[in-house]
């Protein structure tokens, strides 16, 4: 009996809010749209992002896009695409408005407008005072946000295949993507879905590191499928290390808690962002925090018997505001830390957080890769958003509020382009046997059983290899042991077996498949940091210690077959307005 199949306009692999922001541009357009996710959609990890989404209204002090701008550049160590930033920064007032027409339910200041609180890296008149740019709902913003997208597709009738898990696009002979061959998880059966436009929006990866923010369910899908397509994935040595994770679980421990006030201290009691960044102090770059704390640490001024944290302190802010602005917080540290916060400080420490890097897009969410179309023409059919894509507005550094608002703004750009493709191109391209046979082969090589590695042991294995060589500080030495280890455990994929109880709803062979996508990941993330002979951003190089832009002002393309290295320059021209020019990044 031959696979099934499915016909569709358009399909979205994630349900995340990128994803679903796109769907529903879609689907109010009347297209036929289908939304693959492999866990129900509100549970996508959208739903844990806490302090908010970034836009200039200036409810709280007064703002202007333009500064967003500044601070988005300044924050991505200036290898962000201007022409991105820029578009990203002027829509955001009126997507976030629009977020609130659906039903967002922001929290809001006393006159009934939006409440804003100030985030790290943001500021007023190009580097000026603090700004109040990020827009919460309490601190559930992107849990308010993902239940909006999805009741907003559901009137508008999208079609979920809810716990389906993609394997691997499907392309015709002249490149076109036609769609994607899925997995039931449930009954294990694969299904082909064919589309005239296919959007990646499966989020990030940080899973490849053995302490992250991340859910279990992000492994990144969506750039192992491009990397086997043999498109490229750019810049993935930039991995943002958030510096407040709950000490020895990695749980988050929102940017807002500082936003309102809270500060951190080390053993002595210290407040000692102060050395580090004397203007912005504890809301400087998330960069600048996690270094500055993980040298507190090096240094022996980490708390606790093993010296492994620092101190999260808020109890000065009050239990009544506490409870009402940050009650998820509260309840995750009492949780995981087994403190209250309205009593004692939180115990932090840096954590994996956020993928910069991704599968390289334009303004319009289109994939643009070197192969077969040139250095900057898009793979005709396909598109991609949020985490799991790289546009680049966040260079080497993201700012905290910033990608809730990358995947509202360039999933509704992805959603407006689809459209405007399948205006042109009103007909499903014919999906080959052959494509459908090839991708059955990447299913097919995880059904080996008996004796060999298990796919939790090659998965610690490749998490502690990322963890110990390839974290917050990185030197030429460490990396080069790094390649070594990883590529060997890339080949040592061919020993991976699943257990006699695999058929128990699937669940070993798709952690099987997400491994294979952490591995082409985790080589990728890898070779591309160990080739940057620089420091800039969230890649900090102990043996290069300056920002180099004779040389590195470039972004990083990492190509699968070979394991090829290529570079593309950043896009320094904004769309209407001057360009902001690399200079020092201080706070």
């Amino acid at each position: 009996m031959g696979i099934a199949r499915r016909r569709f306009d358009c399909l979205v692999i994630g349900a995340g809010g990128g994803g679903l922001r796109a769907a529903l541009q879609l689907a109010q357009e009347d297209l036929h749209v289908a939304v693959v996710s492999k866990v129900f959609p509100t549970r996508s990890h959208t739903v844990a992002a806490q302090g908010g989404i970034n836009a200039a209204l200036g409810n709280a002090l007064p703002d202007n896009w333009h500064w967003h701008m500044y601070d988005t550049v300044k924050g991505s160590d200036y290898l962000g695409d201007q022409d991105a930033i820029e578009y990203m920064c002027r829509v955001a007032p009126r997507l976030v408005i629009e977020l609130e027409h659906y039903g967002v339910p922001f929290t809001r200041l006393d006159n009934g407008r939006i409440y804003q609180r100030a985030f790290g890296g943001q500021s007023q008149n190009f580097g000026g005072d603090q700004a109040a740019r990020t827009c919460p709902a309490a601190d559930r913003t992107g849990h308010a946000l993902l239940h909006t997208l999805y009741q907003q597709n559901m009137r508008a009738q999208t079609h979920f295949f809810d716990e389906y898990f993609a394997i691997d696009l499907l392309r015709d002979e002249e490149g076109f993507v036609v769609g994607a061959l899925v997995l039931d998880i449930e009954s294990g059966e694969p299904l082909v879905i064919e589309a005239k436009t296919t959007l990646l929006a499966t989020g990030g990866a940080c899973r490849i590191f053995r302490t992250s923010s991340n859910a279990m369910i992000n492994t990144g899908d969506g750039i192992g499928m491009a990397l086997r397509a043999g498109l490229p994935a750019q810049d993935m040595e930039f991995v943002q290390f958030h510096p407040t994770g709950i000490a020895g679980y990695g749980m988050l421990i929102s940017e807002g808690v500082r936003g309102e006030g809270g500060y951190l201290v080390n053993k002595d009691g210290e407040r000692f962002m102060e050395r580090y960044a004397p203007k912005a102090l504890d809301l400087a770059s998330r960069d600048v925090v996690s270094r500055s704390i993980a040298i507190e640490l090096r240094e022996g001024r980490g708390c606790g018997p093993d010296g492994d944290h620092v101190l999260l302190k808020v109890d000065h802010l009050g239990a009544d505001l506490i409870k009402k602005r940050l009650p998820g917080i509260r309840e995750s540290a009492m949780h995981f830390a087994g403190t209250d916060p309205c009593e004692v400080p939180i115990p932090v420490a840096p954590t994996a957080h956020y993928s910069m890097g991704g599968i390289p897009t334009n303004l319009h969410g289109q994939v643009v890769a070197p192969e077969r179309h040139g250095p900057e023409e898009a793979v005709p059919g396909l598109y991609a958003a949020g985490e799991c894509a790289c546009v680049s507005v966040h260079g080497a550094n993201r700012l905290g509020g910033n990608s809730l608002l990358d995947i509202i703004v360039f999933g509704r750009a992805a959603g407006e382009h689809m459209a405007e493709y399948i205006r042109e191109n009103p007909y499903n391209r014919p999906v080959a046997d052959e494509a459908v046979d090839r991708a059955m082969q990447g299913l097919s090589r995880w059904d080996r059983k008996g004796d060999g590695i298990s796919v939790a042991d090659m998965y610690d294995r490749m998490s502690r290899v990322m963890e110990q060589n390839c974290s917050v500080f990185r030197t030429e030495e460490v990396m080069a042991e790094g390649v070594k280890r990883i590529l060997e455990l890339e080949e040592q994929l061919e020993d991976v077996r699943l257990s006699d109880h695999s058929r128990t709803f699937n669940t070993a062979r798709i952690e099987a498949l997400e491994l294979g996508n952490l591995m082409e990941v985790a080589v990728a993330t890898m070779l591309s940091a160990a080739a940057r002979t620089e420091s800039r951003g969230a890649h900090s190089h102990v043996d290069y210690p300056d920002r180099d832009d004779k040389n590195w002002l470039k972004h990083t393309l990492y190509l699968k077959d070979g394991h090829v290295l290529d570079y593309k320059p950043v896009r320094m021209r904004p769309l209407s307005v001057e360009a902001f020019p690399p200079k020092e990044r201080v706070y």
